[in-house]
């Protein structure tokens, strides 16, 4: 959308990429841009060319954002002008730092295109608005600042929840291992200490989706593929899961066509894991679950297959957002499982650069996957 009049924002990011992504989105919007890299040039380029709105890295060397802000404050015209702060931290202080430095506004890194733009209107717009209706903003403004305040509060809660879990449920893990080397051990206590592995494997599984999942909002959910056996991982997770699927006599079956795939190991076995966990969980008792996999161009498809309730057609969607409810009806609301292991996998795949998708298998659900396969 062009501007009504060309209005000048200063960008100030020591990062090139930075510089150039918001130069580029902001120049094909109607926008001058004005550049600094550093401290000191963010004032010298504040006081030649009067920007109307700075958008402000954090985090720099020498003179940091916090303090360029404080600075352009005290200038002539500087008190009025937005500033819109920069930063790859999502914590509470580097927050409140901002917003006692005289911020306007805070955006997170990695920053979308879109985003950025719409916080630059709305600070633009706020500074041609009269006193009276700019009273109503600010308000609204101090309850949006509280409310992101409570999410960093949230997720900060979150990562120490989940990296203090990790270490006592891989400890009950290891603890059960131990008892099943011990040959003297009762068949009853070794099926006890087998029930056990398999809950506290299950839980690490919940504890990495959510690391996952955070790190994919944040943008830093990056593969480290390689070649992987197709077959010898789906039978690697086939044996993780064997008690889980034995215990309601579901029989697992794999149709391994594809021999191998460019991808992300642990990524790709716990996708696996996470579609065969909801299927087993799902399939009738004394049915099977069918894993199979094949080439198709420049693509592999993975598809995971039970003939429990399904996933009606109006709710496939929504079936991989978090924590979802789908409906009322009590079969449809466990597709989800804990809300978590879907949303995983889905956001697991598209980090690949692949899709993912529920089909009808009549009766009974295939998640299908679709990764690119380019050695």
């Amino acid at each position: 959308m062009q501007q009504e009049s060309r209005s000048r924002v200063l960008v100030v990011d020591d990062n090139a990429q930075n510089r150039a992504l918001a130069q580029a989105t902001l120049e094909d919007d109607g926008y001058d841009v004005v550049l600094a890299v550093s401290g000191e040039e963010a004032i010298a380029q504040f006081e030649r060319h009067r920007p109307d709105c700075v958008l402000l890295d954090v985090r720099m060397p020498g003179m940091d954002g916090l303090a360029v802000c404080a600075r352009i404050r005290s200038l002539p015209d500087g008190a009025g002008t937005p500033i819109v702060f920069l930063t790859a931290l999502r914590d509470v202080d580097t927050f409140d730092s901002a917003l006692r430095a005289g911020g306007d506004d805070f955006l997170t890194k990695p920053v979308r295109p879109s985003e950025l733009l719409v916080r630059v209107q709305a600070a633009l717009r706020l500074r041609r608005l009269g006193a009276e209706l700019r009273e109503h903003v600010e308000l609204v403004r101090q309850q949006r600042d509280a409310l992101m305040r409570l999410q960093l509060q949230k997720e900060q809660l979150t990562a120490f929840v989940v990296h203090d879990l990790k270490n006592p449920v891989s400890s009950m893990d290891l603890h059960a291992q131990f008892l099943l080397r011990d040959r003297a051990l009762p068949e009853q206590a070794r099926a006890s200490a087998r029930h056990i592995r398999a809950e506290a494997r299950s839980l690490l599984r919940l504890i990495y989706n959510l690391l996952d999942i955070s790190k994919s909002e944040e943008g830093r959910l990056a593969p480290e593929r390689a070649r992987v056996d197709l077959r010898a991982l789906v039978l690697e997770v086939f044996a993780a899961l064997e008690l889980r699927a034995s215990s309601r006599s579901i029989a697992l079956r794999e149709a391994i066509e594809a021999p191998a795939v460019q991808a992300d190991p642990d990524l790709l076995r716990r996708t696996i894991e996470n579609l065969l966990e909801n299927a087993i969980s799902h399939a009738p008792v004394g049915t099977a679950v069918t894993v199979s996999a094949a080439k198709d161009g420049a693509e592999v498809e993975i598809r995971v297959a039970d003939s429990g309730p399904g996933v009606p057609a109006e709710m496939r969607e929504r079936v991989f957002d978090r924590f979802v409810q789908l409906g009322g009806d009590a079969t449809v609301v466990r597709r989800g499982g804990r809300g978590l292991g879907l949303a995983f996998c889905k956001m697991a795949v598209e980090a690949h650069g692949g899709r993912m998708w529920v089909e009808d298998n009549a009766p009974g659900a295939i998640f299908c996957v679709r990764l690119p396969d380019e050695e």
